[in-house]
């Protein structure tokens, strides 16, 4: 797989809508006519659950908000689905507004994934049948703390663009953000709500868009300043972490996540340390040795490479005479096959804590993929049983875009160019002294991984104090592990009290 079809991977991986091996974009999803755009009454349905320990009444509202985003009547409307605690303050009473990347797919995953009032179950053991999923009551939702908007994107879901608007005009880092920007302008209008403390969650791409949109929210006339984001399974400093060979830095942030991989599968020298303690050892390593004699390259001296290469054997598992053999740089691809070759087996690129049997021809499909499956299995049914949303257009999981050249990546050309999405967030910090930013990625990651979380965090300019850095067990879903599902809602809560 090249770097470049492998990032796309990165960027849709969370949010994979139909087959086990390819991007989102790849698939054959129907296009969108710009005359598809149905004008449906708001569908309005009253719940009760348990969310961190407390009985809640809420009231779940599906509804589509005419967005206007340029000249010459360009727009959408954009169809979210509403989560609001019953006879709450609405002026004090916090929103966030949560979307997946793709870059362009619906918030399905994030929706009934693990945030939402609903989730999907998926048993502790990665290797369990997938007809034992379920969809069962989120204990772990922080809907108690804070109201939840799940956004889809025009063309996504059952958001479209406005009659007489192209739209692959959306198609774009600043024109997708816009889209979003004022679709929470009017969302809070609306409800009566321009008040309340903002929050935005996104996931994947999802947190390229929601650094973009906070810049422009902090750019506009009438900035509107963001009570605080979180960036989940972030890809916002993808220039900084994507594996070209001479990209010293990028094998130093990947080093932790695959130590981690070889710990859990057995293949590293654990001598009996705990995973917390080994990852801890890994960081060091990767920061001290790893990147000095890196950067001396070829300079460095035989006995400095061989010692480098006997501690990178003990930390991932991949013998030493490979490390030498390869200038001590191994890609996260080539990790996923090698780690377990012996056996026959593939790591998950999503979640490598999954595995599955190689092919005769070389590859398999990505076995973590099977987390997405369970979302799409239950969304369509949870959207009509319990939402009582009778629509009869379609919910569009997946928009058919070629390829990361069919995205508008402005100046920077592609994602690997330098775009600088962290700046976004630096103008919002500087809007709001206030603001608070979490940045959360899953532990067994390939894509987003730890060591580029904490280059995001510590090379970006922002105030230390208001930025917090969480792990988690799992993957680049980590809400599929029931423990990170409850971890990632005490989060939330922490950062919107």
């Amino acid at each position: 797989m090249t770097l470049k079809s492998a990032f796309a991977r990165s960027l849709s991986c969370a949010v994979l809508a139909i087959s086990l091996s390819c991007p989102a974009w790849a698939q054959p999803a129907a296009p969108v006519a710009v005359h598809d755009q149905v004008d449906h009454p708001d569908v309005v349905t009253h719940h009760k659950g348990q969310f961190g320990g407390r009985n809640i009444a809420y009231t779940a509202t599906v509804e589509g908000l005419p967005v206007s985003t340029g000249p010459d009547s360009e727009g959408a409307r954009i169809v979210s689905f509403a989560y609001t605690r019953d006879k709450a303050d609405p002026v004090r009473r916090p929103v966030m507004f949560l979307f997946n990347g793709g870059p362009i797919v619906p918030s399905q995953y994030l929706h009934i994934g693990g945030i939402g009032p609903k989730r999907v179950a998926y048993p502790d053991d990665v290797k369990a049948d997938p007809s034992t999923f379920k969809l069962v009551d989120n204990l772990y939702s922080p809907l108690d703390a804070v109201d939840l908007v799940f956004v889809d994107p025009a063309s996504t879901g059952f958001s479209r663009a406005a009659p007489g608007t192209d739209p692959k005009v959306y198609f774009s880092v600043q024109a997708d953000a816009r889209q979003f920007a004022a679709f929470i302008r009017a969302w809070l209008k609306k409800h009566g709500r321009e008040g309340a403390p903002v929050y935005l969650t996104g996931e994947s791409y999802g947190t390229n868009r929601a650094a973009e949109i906070a810049g422009q929210l902090a750019d506009s006339p009438d900035p509107l300043p963001l009570a605080g984001v979180f960036l989940y399974g972030q890809a916002a400093n993808i220039v900084e972490y994507s594996q070209r060979p001479a990209n010293v830095t990028s094998y130093i942030a990947s080093l932790p996540t695959i130590a981690a991989i070889g710990w859990y599968h057995g293949k590293a020298d654990r001598k009996g340390r705990s995973l917390d303690a080994f990852l801890a050892e890994a960081r060091s390593f990767a920061k001290g040795d790893y990147l000095t004699v890196l950067y001396q390259g070829s300079a460095a001296s035989d006995a400095d490479k061989r010692r480098v290469a006997a501690r990178l054997a003990e930390l991932s598992g991949i013998p030493a005479d490979w490390y030498l053999a390869n200038d001590l740089k191994i890609t996260k691809e080539r990790y996923r096959a090698e780690l377990l070759k012996d056996q026959g087996l593939l790591l998950g690129r999503t979640d490598a804590r999954y595995t599955a049997p190689i092919t005769d021809k070389g590859n398999a499909p990505d076995p973590s993929d099977v987390l997405m499956q369970g979302v799409q299995k239950f969304f369509p049914g949870y959207i009509r049983d319990d939402l009582k949303v009778d629509w009869t257009d379609p919910y569009v999981p997946a928009v058919e875009i070629a390829g990361l050249e069919d995205w508008g990546w402005g100046d920077a050309k592609s994602p690997f160019g330098d775009w600088p999405y962290y700046k976004g967030i630096g103008k919002m910090m500087k809007l709001n002294p206030s603001f608070r930013l979490l940045v959360g990625n899953g532990i067994y990651d390939t894509q987003t991984t730890m060591g580029a979380a904490e280059l995001l965090s510590t090379q970006s300019g922002w105030d230390p104090a208001r930025v917090t850095l969480r792990y988690y067990d799992g993957g680049h879903t980590g809400y599929s592990v029931a423990a990170t599902a409850r971890a990632i809602g005490d989060d939330i809560r922490s950062l919107v009290r």
